[in-house]
């Protein structure tokens, strides 16, 4: 009892903030690059670092460029084994003749995949239709067979929206029709994208199709980065009068992956231009360096009456950053930051301790939890004793 009461009272006095400075001689990217487009951003899929950002908060209009959400959703429909690739949805008029909220036809416009009406085709093709076509037709299909109408369809967008953390997307149909309300930013683009990348890899080969062939009608993707020689392997294109000419795009290098969103680009031919130019800089720009691999030993913390005096501290993921290459030479600090002594037990699977990342001006660039490599348990009751008067004594714990 009179143990507990002495570890009790030095609590007040042993959280101490710990910091453990580490300069690592790496580049901290600053380096950006013009473009015609109104908004743009380049991030690097596996860091989520921006490489190049104009307007990228800004609302506009993401035409076709929105039926990433609804392929998003399609595929989680069959991941969770509610329809399969070779399910068969059939064609309503709705879907073949698009209708405003009125029920008034509509003239014919937009891009389509030459659906019959009341005809059945599999959710494959359906996926083809939209990723390579980009076919309205398509996405009405598999919005009104998920969510029973593309209205209910376009709320469940929204939830899935903010769920995985597009903070300023509204959807308000399945096909990126015109409509003031039907907005995103180029940053939620670029989210989307990655998350595609992310949660589906197993269907993401769609996305590099070049052609699809649909009731005897071949279409070509009118995406242009999986033509050049960049590595491009997605995603969609976008265009309508009011938001001008956009593309999502993605390409690899040696495993390196970046994406890319473009809009408000005036002509394909340009569009084309700008998204190879800027792909290939960021590839010749910036670089990857794995500062610790998994489950690398970072550092290690003291223990307070623990049935050890201390813990290696690791990164339970690789630590990579996205640098510059022409800026060699600014100083990075790793800063390892705990309250301590720790007080166990611990659990290896809790974090304990914060690993950041700060340039030479101390702006913050990424941020990792730290674990104990293994679990800590409380140390026995001499071993308690004789830690309380180390610490009663000498003002720190037997090490």
């Amino acid at each position: 009892m009179y143990i507990n009461f002495i570890k009790s009272y030095l609590k007040i006095f042993i959280k101490v903030l710990l910091l453990l400075f580490v300069t690592i001689k790496l580049t901290n990217a600053q380096n950006t690059i013009n473009t015609s487009a109104k908004f743009a951003i380049l991030i690097d899929h596996e860091t989520g670092r921006i490489l190049l950002n104009k307007n990228s908060d800004a609302s506009m209009s993401p035409a076709s460029m929105s039926k990433l959400m609804t392929v998003y959703l399609t595929f989680e429909a069959i991941k969770q084994d509610r329809m399969s690739l070779d399910t068969e949805l059939v064609v309503s008029e709705n879907a073949w003749r698009k209708k405003d909220k009125n029920g008034k036809s509509l003239p014919p416009s937009g891009s389509s995949m030459f659906l019959e009406p009341l005809t059945k085709v599999t959710v494959e093709d359906l996926l083809q239709g939209i990723i390579v076509q980009s076919g309205n037709d398509a996405c009405i299909v598999i919005a009104e067979a998920l969510n029973g109408s593309e209205e209910a369809f376009a709320n469940k967008m929204n939830e899935k929206a903010r769920e995985i953390g597009l903070k300023n997307s509204n959807f308000t149909n399945s096909t990126g029709w015109p409509d003031k309300n039907h907005l995103m930013t180029s940053l939620d683009l670029a989210l989307l994208a990655s998350k595609l990348y992310d949660d589906f890899p197993e269907y993401m080969h769609y996305f590099s199709q070049k052609k699809f062939t649909y009731n005897g009608i071949a279409q070509s993707n009118r995406n242009p980065v999986i033509y050049q020689d960049i590595g491009g392997d997605g995603l969609k294109t976008g265009y309508t009068k009011s938001s001008g000419h956009g593309v999502v795009a993605s390409a690899i290098q040696n495993g390196r992956r970046l994406v890319l969103v473009l809009n408000g680009i005036e002509g394909t031919k340009l569009r084309a231009i700008e998204a190879e130019r800027i792909i290939n800089w960021g590839f010749r720009e910036f670089e990857n360096i794995v500062l610790y691999e998994r489950n690398e030993i970072v550092d290690s913390a003291n223990i307070w009456l623990g049935n050890r005096p201390t813990v290696p501290l690791i990164v339970k993921n690789k630590v990579v950053l996205t640098l510059s290459k022409a800026d060699r030479g600014n100083d990075l600090k790793a800063i390892v930051k705990y309250v301590g002594p720790l007080i166990p037990p611990l659990n290896s699977d809790f974090s304990v301790a914060k690993l950041l990342i700060k340039n030479n001006t101390g702006e913050r660039i990424s941020e990792y939890n730290l674990f104990p490599e293994f679990e800590v348990n409380k140390a026995g009751p001499i071993g308690r004793l004789f830690g309380s008067l180390s610490y009663l004594i000498w003002g720190n714990p037997i090490q």
